[in-house]
């Protein structure tokens, strides 16, 4: 493990979420719009579609998170990228049917008929998505060590991730450009005539996903942690055997296993802050197209043009991130990152007719999302620290909270809906204007109110402490918890009497 990484090997990193980034890009922003407005689904179907894909996720993800820290993975291959492989496998076979007509089926087949036909390939999409994430993450604490290397790689990874969505957007213009040019009548509407506009788009970003996650394997390497070696050569009923490792006396330090993080008030305290980024983050993904079509009346055009706006000021906003992180720290960035959310939020309140201005609208929401996800997950890297050995089981948990909650969240707003048919009835105007109010600025103040209990209680192992209190020795590792040297067990460093502590 070293503390920065070549920009080659940096650049392979970041690409490896480049297909999960360009699908989830899809999903997020087009899934609804596509199977209500598009294939004529209602809005309860739609959203029943949605929120599976999110429950088998949020199943998935801890699931995999765990299985990826306790799983040797393929030879020398390396646990992370086996993992990694699996999913991107899974996401090459199932993708290209979620966004396509139902094979067999005609325009008399059942709505039920034609849901139960996309789950499947939905649910085999969200294992392998959460199989490629959470492997992913999983790397960043394991290729280097310093604060300032992991908010880097983060940013370079979210870098890719706004070109991913930039991607999405600016071929999606292209495809409703050159629709419009060869049937002029279809400019405005969406409707059935766009189902080949969705297919080839899904289609040519499937195969470039396909190109860079080739360039993640061949140019990353994982290398296997000598903690990680140890752990797989003792096992006693599938509970990891204590084991004692020190390179000199009174220098040893406490590896979390899962159910120890259940007991850290920190993990929750991040779990709640990651939840809330990833609302505001994924839902106004989700009914900005929405948004912009029925609220706002602008043509279909805009679907396109208008998430590029977020995404290239996302993609701005990811560089500016560490100069300010080293000036004021990951709390106060996250803090300016909601003030431009909350701005947006109240800017679409009390604007309903916006015009050219959503431009500017866009610029605040993509710049302030862009911000407070990156700070979220180094927040969550942080608190990972040198705990590698479980880090894949804190990233499935805290994708866990995101995801059921994105299903139920848009679950409630598709059954609250007042238009159930396809098509939009003058109270849809005002629902969706509505949506993106509360889903913004609404779920912004209780991420504020979670960075508070941060700034208040900064994070930090608490538990590795009260173990050692418990046990009365700060020699004696508490049980059912592995030693390694570098940290002692109440998560003072060796070498020295400060505390370590993640701000």
């Amino acid at each position: 493990m070293a503390d920065s990484l070549r920009l080659l090997q940096r650049f392979s990193y970041a690409v490896g979420h480049f297909l999960n980034d360009l699908c989830a890009s899809m999903w997020f922003t087009y899934l609804l719009v596509y199977y209500h407005s598009v294939l004529g689904f209602q809005n309860s179907y739609a959203g029943v579609l949605l929120l599976v894909g999110q429950i088998a996720d949020g199943v998935c993800t801890p699931l995999i998170g765990y299985e990826s820290d306790r799983t040797a993975g393929c030879r020398n291959y390396g646990k992370r990228k086996t993992w990694h492989m699996v999913g991107t496998i899974s996401v090459v076979i199932s993708f290209p049917f979620i966004f396509n007509q139902c094979i067999g089926c005609s325009e008399y087949t059942p709505q039920w008929a034609r849901l139960i036909y996309f789950i499947p390939f939905i649910i085999i999409f969200q294992f392998g998505w959460a199989a490629t994430q959470i492997s992913h993450l999983s790397l960043i604490p394991e290729l280097v060590t310093s604060e300032s290397a992991k908010v880097e790689l983060t940013a370079y990874r979210y870098a890719f991730t706004v070109i991913a969505n930039i991607t999405v957007y600016a071929v999606a213009w292209i495809l409703f450009h050159f629709q419009s040019n060869e049937d002029p009548s279809s400019i405005d509407n969406l409707g059935p005539v766009d189902v080949p506009v969705f297919r080839n788009l899904s289609l040519i970003v499937w195969a470039i996903g396909i190109l860079f996650s080739l360039l993640f394997h061949l140019g990353t390497q994982e290398s296997k942690a000598k903690g990680n070696q140890n752990e797989e050569e003792g096992e006693d009923n599938g509970e990891r055997t204590p084991l004692l490792t020190r390179s000199a006396p009174n220098s040893p330090s406490v590896a979390l296993q899962w159910r120890h993080w259940l007991k850290e008030w920190s993990f929750y305290q991040v779990a709640v802050l990651y939840m809330c980024t990833r609302l505001i983050v994924n839902l106004s993904q989700t009914y900005i197209s929405m948004y912009l079509t029925n609220t706002l009346l602008l043509p279909k055009k805009y679907i396109a043009t208008i998430p590029l706006v977020m995404y290239l000021s996302g993609f701005v906003a990811s560089f500016i991130m560490k100069p300010f992180n080293k000036l004021i720290g990951k709390s106060m960035v996250y803090f300016m990152g909601l003030i431009l959310i909350l701005i947006f939020s109240y800017w679409a309140l009390v604007d309903t007719h916006m015009g050219e201005g959503v431009y500017g609208a866009a610029v605040l929401l993509g710049a302030g999302s862009a911000t407070i996800l990156v700070m979220s997950l180094s927040m969550t890297a942080d608190l990972i620290a040198d705990q590698t050995q479980s880090g894949a089981f804190v990233y499935g948990a805290m994708s866990f909270t995101d995801k059921v909650a994105n299903g139920v969240g848009v679950i409630i707003i598709q059954t609250l809906h007042p238009c159930h048919t396809q098509g939009c009835c003058p109270a849809c105007v005002w629902y969706y204007h509505y949506v993106m109010v509360i889903v913004t600025g609404g779920v912004a103040v209780v991420a504020a109110l979670s960075l508070c209990t941060i700034l208040i209680w900064p994070i930090r192992i608490r538990h590795l402490a009260v173990e050692q209190q418990v046990n009365g020795s700060a020699n004696s590792p508490p049980k059912g918890l592995r030693v390694m040297p570098g940290l002692l067990s109440d998560g003072t460093d060796s070498e020295s009497s400060e505390p370590t502590l993640v701000n």
